[in-house]
């Protein structure tokens, strides 16, 4: 599903509206990416949303993001266009981001064929409360691993939990079940978290919102609202398309700046 250099946003006749769009342009090249879901805008398509894979994420630093999200504007009265690109180590994160810019959260939401599926429904659950939660979570470190786990995890900081706000997204993949989970993990500080990382030591622990008074779990509570069509992970079932990087061991903050 690669639509060539725009994506489909037809910016032939279209000059960059500004310095980060030419730049943008200048730095984007399609043939490395795979489109994993996509909106247009009707009926002029003024605006294109994009996730797509970044194949060669594998060639640089490791633990690199391999998701990129796309969004672009196009002005037909001034016939110039805006691009911007972000990168993110997970789908839902992605369409945050457009979500952000303007995408309606359901058109992103549809993931094309050929990716690993959503094990379960509370990787459905984790999935949309990630897509739908706007500026809620502050992004502060990412990693992504091919290898030796097949994995990727975004750390956050949740400004709407009361208790243990920092956040840890958890993306595992089954290869050979087709399949992945997320899970989210709550810890009272980035070191706690950093730590679970490091040694997994133990499961990890849950929020405390995801349990009634009574202790009953609350996964349940929007199964009957999800569409398994709703999540795919970006990862291709036939596993990466290029070499893939050794996993380093993950790093501590040095000079409160997160590694």
């Amino acid at each position: 599903m690669n639509d060539g250099f725009d994506f489909d946003f037809d910016l032939d006749e279209l000059a960059p509206a500004d310095d980060a769009s030419a730049e943008a342009v200048e730095r984007f090249w399609s043939g490395d990416l795979t489109a994993v879901t996509k909106h247009h805008i009707a009926p002029d398509r003024s605006r294109g949303y994009v996730v797509a894979h970044d194949r060669t994420a594998v060639w640089g630093a490791p633990g690199a993001p391999q998701v990129m999200a796309i969004a672009v504007a196009r002005d037909l009265q001034q016939f110039t266009f805006t691009l911007e690109t972000s990168h993110h180590a997970t789908v839902p994160f992605a369409q945050n981001w457009l979500v952000e810019r303007g995408c309606p959260p359901a058109k992103i939401a549809q993931i094309a064929k050929g990716y690993l599926d959503p094990a379960d429904d509370l990787t459905l659950q984790v999935e949309q409360q990630i897509r739908e939660s706007g500026t809620r979570y502050e992004v502060l470190d990412t990693y992504t691993s091919d290898s030796g786990p097949c994995e990727t995890w975004t750390l956050t900081r949740d400004s709407q939990a009361d208790q243990v706000p920092v956040r840890l997204f958890l993306e595992e993949w089954d290869h050979d079940a087709g399949t992945y989970t997320v899970r989210e993990g709550a810890f009272a500080d980035v070191d706690a978290a950093r730590s679970w990382l490091e040694d997994r030591d133990g499961p990890l622990p849950e929020p405390p919102e995801y349990r009634y008074d009574d202790g009953a779990v609350l996964r349940a509570r929007t199964r009957a609202a999800l569409a398994r069509s709703a999540g795919t992970s970006a990862i291709p079932k036939t596993g990466p398309a290029a070499p893939t990087p050794v996993a380093v061991p993950v790093q501590r903050p040095v000079q409160g700046r997160l590694l």
